[in-house]
């Protein structure tokens, strides 16, 4: 069996590979890491979503964690993982695990490591836990102590986590104003770990909140998989739409990642969510530095880099590479088409509640609707329209698949002509105008993605299916 962290840690199906035993080996590897770098009696935070048997592998990994004589921070209830990472960060813990597999099918299951800055974890940060693993993989043992005698020795401490973040996110914002502006907001929850927390944070003010599919459900009933993506969002587009919602915020299966509804029902595409969050931090809270966004994010964040004359920098997927960037250039936030969005002064990781928060604070601070908002950012940096197919493969043909890629030099793709290609992270082609499409492997899933933002919708579908034409499959 090998086990391997993708963009963000390790996952797969509950019952084949994620199986406690797994959990508890992957539990050692992390302890002799954190052995090994001399910061485990700082301890270990551990934390867990809403899906069937979180719990349960939390108590797996808080067992081996005391096995090893390492303290234990133990989340007291499920938690979004930016809840749980911002915790540890606070608590000063070495590290944390968080059991989630985010966004997946409820059939899978996830192993979130989080290093002492909260973030997710360093490539090289992975180099060296895959090594601990390499060994225990191959020794097949770890250490284990019961929590109820861990318990007992003070090994293990339970603690609510919703405090400390939600003091703390509530300071990031003008949450006051945004309380008292008398917006009418949307929040699906996705049945997930999110529920609760944006009602409470904007409670006690003529600003009303209703929550749906807020009950945590680890099935996730009415979709394939909690994920904020459009063809998610129909009971959200719904109700705004039939009780004249000013806005739609969802959040995914841990709430980390974030998606948006304008008050007429109709999707926000990260991208543009995206760029309206950086709009917001340079224009309204007239922050000044460093843009961090992926190659699979849009290129009208360098076009508000250059109107507002401040440095953008692009990274591989994932936030693995974008949290490093983003703490080394203190930058003010960092992005990815996932829908996860980072912010200075918190922790350099996605996180979907303050994200959502950000958005109510650019509604509140420019007294406009998101149709509006997505209306004046189009006036600052032209149309861009985007899309993205997801094609699974069969493992005995990835082979050919990158052989075929590599082989490919367009000159030419959707009419337009191919400036550069950016072999960082798949094959992303850069095109006139800065516009792009990208053929890339999930991190994740035995799935390529493709890629595409362009200024028409017809352009859009255009470089995907040349692009699909290049990638063969």
């Amino acid at each position: 069996m090998s086990i391997q962290f993708g963009t963000d840690g390790w996952r797969a199906k509950v019952g084949e590979d994620f199986t406690v035993e797994n959990v508890k080996l992957c539990t050692q590897a992390v302890c002799n890491y954190l052995k090994s770098r001399e910061i485990a009696d700082n301890g270990l935070m551990v934390g867990y979503d809403t899906r069937v048997g979180s719990a349960d592998f939390a108590v797996a990994v808080t067992e081996v964690a005391a096995g090893n004589s390492i303290p234990v921070t133990l989340c007291d209830r499920p938690a979004p993982t930016p809840v749980v990472s911002y915790n540890l960060v606070r608590r000063d813990c070495a590290a944390g695990v968080i059991i989630t597999a985010s966004h997946n099918p409820s059939d899978w299951n996830g192993f979130k490591f989080k290093p002492g800055y909260g973030g997710s974890a360093s490539q090289e940060i992975i180099t060296e836990l895959e090594t601990c693993l390499d060994a225990v993989l191959e020794d097949q043992r770890y250490l284990n102590l019961p929590i109820t005698d861990a318990e007992k020795v003070g090994l293990v401490e339970r603690v609510n986590p919703e405090l400390l973040y939600l003091n703390h996110v509530a300071g990031l914002v003008d949450l006051g104003s945004i309380r008292n502006a008398g917006l009418n907001v949307i929040v699906d929850s996705m049945h997930g770990a999110g529920s609760g927390y944006i009602r409470q944070l904007l409670e006690g003010g003529t600003t009303h909140v209703t929550e749906i599919r807020n009950e945590m459900d680890p099935t996730f009933p009415d979709m394939k998989q909690p994920e904020p993506i459009d063809r998610n969002l129909e009971p959200l587009k719904e109700i705004i739409w039939n009780s004249n919602g000013d806005v739609g915020l969802a959040t995914d299966g841990d709430a980390d990642r974030l998606g948006l509804v304008d008050e007429y029902g109709n999707y926000i595409s990260t991208l543009h969510t995206f760029a309206l969050i950086c709009q917001h931090l340079l224009e309204n809270l007239g922050m000044t530095g460093t843009l961090v966004r992926s190659i699979t994010m849009t290129c009208m964040i360098d076009k508000l880099g250059d109107l507002h004359k401040v440095p953008v920098i692009d990274t591989p997927v994932g936030f693995k590479h974008l949290g490093p960037v983003m703490m080394e250039e203190d930058a003010i936030v960092a992005g990815e088409e996932s829908g996860g969005y980072g912010f200075k002064g918190h922790i350099p990781e996605r996180d979907g509640i303050l994200s959502a928060l950000m958005i109510l604070d650019m509604m509140v601070k420019t007294n406009k609707n998101p149709a509006d908002l997505i209306s004046d950012l189009i006036d600052r940096v032209g149309p861009h329209h985007y899309n993205r197919i997801d094609l699974t493969f069969q493992p005995e043909e990835r082979g050919q698949i990158e052989e075929r890629l590599a082989k490919a030099q367009p000159t030419k793709i959707g009419n337009l002509a191919v400036a550069e290609i950016d072999t960082r992270d798949g094959y992303r082609y850069v095109l006139k105008d800065g516009y792009w499409g990208l053929i890339r492997f999930s991190g994740t899933e035995p799935l390529i993605r493709i890629y595409a933002e362009s200024e028409s919708p017809n352009s859009v579908n255009s470089i995907i299916e040349e692009c699909r034409n290049i990638a063969g499959i």
